[in-house]
């Protein structure tokens, strides 16, 4: 399973930056967001996260989701890569990564690699049909919309 999201910011690389690569404040601007815990490592730098998150959709249905990973962040590519080290996802790859386009505006694309859970006859199935397009894509183009719009109030 491959997905990418993909979202332009109209914010500077720095406001988008501090933003992206400061999990812990990620609850702050992103309600579907339940919460981001520091395990290990220092504030915005390398180290273990734990996510939690909503997946709504739509009336009184949010699923809870969570995850923790491995986090390490490369300051002078304006990178972010995650290795999901526990949870439904563990074994999934993730790339943040940012690209400025002048001196307002910034392209931030997610990658989420996977190969799927260890479920005999539906892991693929399910990870193709369900957890890629429906949980992964839905939370992350969410997590996206949400700081491209704080991006914008900063």
């Amino acid at each position: 399973m491959r997905t990418v999201d993909r979202q332009w910011f109209d914010a500077s690389m720095a406001v988008t930056w501090g933003l992206a690569h400061r999990v812990e404040a990620w609850p702050d601007h992103l309600p579907h967001y339940r919460h981001v815990r520091r395990l290990a490592g220092a504030t915005g730098g390398d180290g273990v996260v734990e996510m939690a998150a909503w997946r709504p959709f739509g009336g009184p249905l949010d699923w809870p989701t969570w995850w923790r990973s491995q986090m390490w962040v490369d300051h002078d590519s304006h990178e972010v890569r995650y290795r999901h080290v526990a949870g439904i996802t563990a074994g999934m790859d993730v790339w943040w990564t940012l690209r400025a386009e002048g001196p307002s505006r910034t392209e931030v694309t997610i990658v989420h690699e996977w190969t799927g859970p260890r479920w005999p006859l539906i892991g693929g199935i399910a990870t193709r049909a369900v957890i890629g397009p429906v949980f992964v894509h839905g939370i992350a183009s969410r997590t996206l919309a949400g700081l491209a719009a704080a991006a914008g109030r900063s």
